[in-house]
């Protein structure tokens, strides 16, 4: 009976060994730590997904060792400003500007599935200071999780693939 027990803890050492890593159900902070590009954002209305930063959008989630973060998502197609200058931009070119554009900072922990951003500053002022839970999966190189939202219209979902 020793033998069977020791045989049984050796094959589930192995295999926890050898397992891909998708399969893996545990998560760890350490798991999320790298740079990721955004692969897509949606949110679902009325039964229908919408890419609300259009196809294929631009970004980079950062997420280090120490437990600071920073996200930045960028709609692809941005116009450039026809004065050449930010701070002279008009008040269209600062909607569409904003309408197609989050960025925030701060730190940021794992609970089992859960990833906690703490808020420190972000381009949506309601967020400064705020601590947000969403809800992830990670499956090899891509990170899903879910936002509360910043459209008023209910949960976002990204999608970001390790680079």
């Amino acid at each position: 009976m020793d033998r069977f027990i020791v045989c049984l803890v050796l094959a589930s050492t192995i295999c926890g060994l050898v397992m891909p890593r998708e399969y893996a159900s545990a998560q760890t902070k350490g798991d999320l730590v790298g740079t990721w590009s955004l692969a897509s954002v949606t949110v679902e209305q009325g039964g229908q997904k919408r890419d609300i930063q259009g196809p294929n959008p631009k970004g980079r989630l950062i997420l280090d060792n120490s437990g600071h973060y920073a996200v930045l998502t960028f709609q692809a197609d941005q116009q450039k400003f026809a004065s050449n200058n930010r701070l002279e931009a008009t008040a269209e070119e600062t909607k569409t500007l904003l309408s197609g554009t989050l960025a925030h900072y701060g730190t940021y922990s794992a609970d089992g599935n859960v990833l906690i951003f703490h808020i420190e500053r972000c381009t949506f002022p309601n967020w400064n200071g705020i601590e947000q839970k969403r809800p992830f999966s990670l499956k090899g190189d891509e990170l899903t999780y879910t936002t509360p939202g910043s459209t008023g219209t209910g949960a976002t979902q990204l999608i970001w693939r390790r680079s």
